[in-house]
C-alpha cells in the first residue's frame, strides 16, 4: 500500500510562507522603509515560517495552527486592509493571505489521518 506524501501541503506552507517574507522584506527595501518599521513586518514574515516547518514535526498541531492562522489573516486582512484599495486587490491580497495555509493545513491534518500509526 502506497502511503500519501506530505510533501504538496510541505511546498504549498513553505511557498505561502516564502512569498510573504520575501514581499515584506522587498517591499520595506523598494519604499527605502526605515530598519524599525519594517521589523514588525519582516518579523510577521519569521512567523509565518515558523508556522510552515511547524507541522514537519508535528502534524496535528501545525495542520491546526496553518488553518486557524489562515482563517484569522485572510478575515483580518478583510476587516482592516487599507481604505482607498480596490475591491479587486483587496479580495486577491486577502486570497492570497488566508486560502494557501489553510489548504496546507487541511492537507497535514488529512495526511496525518492516512498515515498508519507506527506499532
Amino acid at each position: 500500500m502506497k502511503l500519501p506524501s506530505a510533501w504538496l501541503p510541505r511546498a504549498l506552507a513553505l511557498s505561502w510562507a516564502g512569498f510573504w517574507m520575501f514581499f515584506f522584506v522587498a517591499e520595506s527595501q523598494a519604499w527605502h522603509t526605515r530598519i524599525g518599521a519594517s521589523l514588525p513586518w519582516v518579523g510577521v514574515g519569521l512567523l509565518f515560517v515558523l508556522l510552515a516547518l511547524v507541522p514537519w514535526r508535528w502534524e496535528l498541531v501545525g495542520g491546526l495552527l496553518l488553518t486557524i492562522v489562515g482563517l484569522l489573516a485572510g478575515v483580518a486582512y478583510a476587516i482592516w486592509s487599507p481604505p482607498r484599495l480596490a475591491a479587486v486587490s483587496r479580495v486577491l491580497t486577502t486570497v492570497v493571505f488566508g486560502v494557501p495555509p489553510v489548504a496546507a493545513g487541511i492537507l497535514f491534518l488529512r495526511h496525518r489521518r492516512a498515515v498508519p500509526p507506527n506499532p
